[in-house]
């Protein structure tokens, strides 16, 4: 499910008098696992000043199963006519989210939190399947590449081209790693709490007044979290809320200004508790998934359970949230299948075995089509 937030969250957050402290049982009404979206022209949100160098990107379209043309723009170069590799640079921000006496008196800091796998939370995304080219993907007896994960996805997605035009890759570069930022939360604005889908510790923020933070990060940082670079901001163990009422979110991902020269950006945290919702780098593979496929969160389709073309949405609420776990060098990541562009009522046979998802574990087109 892909929440939708307004700065009305926010200023509800702020007008409520709260003595937030830990919490065992969440006061919430709505706790599921959750992804958010926030509009390019959300308050708050300016493009960046011209000139810029714009991020690499495409436009195609579809005719859908209603008759609709839908128009779409991705990241990278257009696979129907190019045969050569792009490579997106990328820059990670670690944020050290920190609660006081009065809202649970616990840091989380993805330097220092180690993970299952024995690395830290920001060494583990660094090496995993998202950021290195250390799996090859074989799907239905196809390899489609020893690649990075959103790029074998991609590929798959465009394989009736990619099939011959095979050196085509939409790959994110080695990241570089800013200075860790530290956001103090207000007890207005969350607390400590124990993960209502595990046993552990977790942080909960506003997702309005952590974009509120955000915003000022990419401001300060203006020199290198640029339009042709994707940053992406890091946490651990916190789950973002929609006011009051809602939790949980896992990531977002959203755009300072339009297309084509807007500043694309994408949050999500590393949960280290094995088994729960945004288990290791899974929030990560939807939220850079869905970067690829509406970078600008500005691609409408015509489907009964997303506007938008946010291709990590339909499969949250599988088995295992939707992820499959990968072994590498003995460490495991779960990754997050993605639905392909025939789900949203665009013609099957462009992808992979004429499959609607990359682990083919969607069988369905979106409702409405």
């Amino acid at each position: 499910m892909k929440i939708s937030i307004s700065v009305l969250a926010a200023a509800a957050i702020l007008g409520a008098a709260t003595t937030a402290a830990v919490a065992s049982s969440p006061s919430f009404r709505v706790i599921k696992p959750l992804f958010g979206v926030i509009p390019s022209n959300a308050p708050g949100h300016h493009a960046p000043k011209r000139p810029v160098t714009p991020l690499v990107q495409w436009n195609g379209s579809f005719t859908d199963h209603v008759g609709q043309t839908i128009n779409y723009t991705m990241v990278g170069t257009d696979p129907s006519s190019s045969n050569s590799p792009t490579t997106i640079p990328v820059v990670i921000i670690p944020i050290k989210m920190v609660y006081g006496a009065l809202n649970g008196n616990m840091t989380f800091d993805p330097k220092k939190t180690l993970t299952a796998n024995g690395n830290t939370v920001l060494k583990d995304l660094q090496v995993s399947p998202l950021l290195r080219a250390n799996v090859k993907f074989v799907q239905g007896g196809t390899n489609v590449g020893k690649t990075q994960y959103i790029d074998a996805f991609q590929r798959a997605n465009f394989w009736s081209f990619v099939s011959t035009n095979t050196n085509y890759h939409v790959l994110l570069g080695s990241p570089t790693v800013l200075p860790e930022q530290t956001i103090n939360v207000s007890p207005a604005a969350g607390s400590v709490m124990t993960n209502p889908f595990g046993t552990q510790p977790v942080g909960t923020m506003e997702i309005d007044l952590f974009d509120m933070e955000l915003q000022n990060i990419i401001s300060a940082n203006a020199n290198v979290i640029t339009p042709d670079v994707l940053p992406l901001f890091l946490t651990t163990n916190v789950y973002l809320t929609e006011g009051v009422a809602v939790c949980c979110i896992g990531g977002y991902h959203s755009a300072n200004g339009s297309q084509p020269d807007g500043q694309t950006y994408a949050y999500a945290t590393y949960v280290t508790e094995p088994g729960t919702f945004s288990q290791d780098v899974s929030a990560w593979s939807h939220e850079i998934g869905e970067w690829m496929d509406d970078p600008f969160v500005d691609n409408s389709v015509n489907c009964a359970d997303n506007n938008i073309m946010e291709d990590g949405d339909p499969l949250e609420n599988n088995a295992n949230y939707g992820a499959f776990p990968y072994v590498v060098k003995g460490r495991t990541y779960n990754l997050q299948s993605l639905v392909f562009l025939g789900y949203f009522g665009a013609p099957p046979d462009v992808s992979l075995h004429s499959w609607l998802s990359f682990q083919n574990d969607e069988q369905n087109v979106c409702p409405g089509q």
